[in-house]
């Protein structure tokens, strides 16, 4: 049949018209982040970088989720085409519930931040603590044989025990305010390595290799109540708060000595390259996102 006969002057033109006809109803692969707020999320901008950096075709969305209905929320995210999604604040304990398989670290965590759709069910995995460890690794901080302090002992700390533990450090003692809840998560990982815990009021013999601000003080602009023994000429303070200014934890580190103080930007940033490359595949390079990510906090 002539394309003369639809009045097309070219084969050219006929070709365009049905190749602009089909991306038209081309659906792309579809992401998102779910919580409540959500509108300070970065990780759409995260995601969008990512994709153009590794040539994937995707869209990527925030979604704000009434806190009764995190379930119908994704469910529907799902049924409108939604391959995977990650998950915040408040619903990771809800998103472990809801997978159907989950990986060792969502496990021991339970906690999901990363949602993926499969033909059996739906996928759940955390990566926070993967992410911790290679920022940790980013910033040059020796974990072998590290002697490693971890403050809090709610769902950001539970989901880094691992990971920690994984990359070798050689002790990991948790330091709660309510020194019970610390202990509960001394036993679910004391066959996995050496494990301590106590409250932050206990007697340091010496200072620690590495320190890790796992607790949420840092949201109010407050710092874990904590002696200045813990810190040496040698430690490394991490905290996961990150924001414009220094964290308060941080801060002190620094007036206390402590070699080196990193917040939990870059943590960001890797826990959701890791959340890429189990969608995609390919893990993307995340040094320019850093930076990106920086200069946005700074505008």
């Amino acid at each position: 049949m002539s394309y003369k006969l639809f009045g097309f002057a070219s084969v050219e033109d006929c070709v365009s018209l049905e190749v602009s006809f089909l991306s038209r109803f081309m659906i792309m692969d579809k992401y998102a982040v779910i919580g409540n707020p959500i509108a300070h999320s970065m990780s759409p901008l995260i995601h969008r970088q990512f994709a153009e950096q590794t040539g994937q075709e995707l869209s990527y969305e925030k979604i704000l989720s009434p806190l009764e209905h995190f379930s119908e929320t994704v469910q529907d995210f799902i049924r409108s085409g939604g391959m995977g999604c990650n998950v915040t604040l408040p619903f990771k304990e809800q998103a472990f519930q809801l997978a159907t398989r989950h990986s060792e670290d969502a496990e021991l965590a339970g906690a999901v931040n990363t949602l993926s759709c499969e033909e059996e069910g739906i996928f759940g995995d955390n990566t926070d603590g993967e992410g911790l460890i290679n920022d940790l690794k980013y910033h040059q901080v020796p974990l072998t044989k590290a002697r490693v302090l971890l403050i809090g002992a709610g769902g950001a700390a539970r989901g880094v025990l691992l990971p920690l533990l994984r990359a070798g450090v050689d002790a990991l003692h948790i330091a709660n305010r309510t020194p019970s809840k610390a202990q509960d998560l001394e036993k679910l990982v004391f066959k996995k390595g050496n494990v301590s815990a106590s409250g932050l009021d206990n007697k340091w013999s010496q200072p620690f290799d590495i320190i890790i601000n796992a607790s949420s003080s840092g949201l109010s602009g407050e710092r874990p109540d904590i002696s200045s023994e813990i810190i040496g000429q040698e430690t490394y303070v991490y905290d996961m708060v990150y924001g414009q200014q220094q964290t308060p934890f941080n801060q002190w580190a620094e007036q206390q000595g402590a070699v080196k103080v990193i917040d939990g930007l870059g943590m960001l940033v890797e826990q959701a390259a890791l959340s890429f490359s189990i969608w995609r595949g390919v893990m993307p390079d995340t040094q320019s996102v850093r930076q990106a990510l920086r200069n946005n906090l700074s505008a």
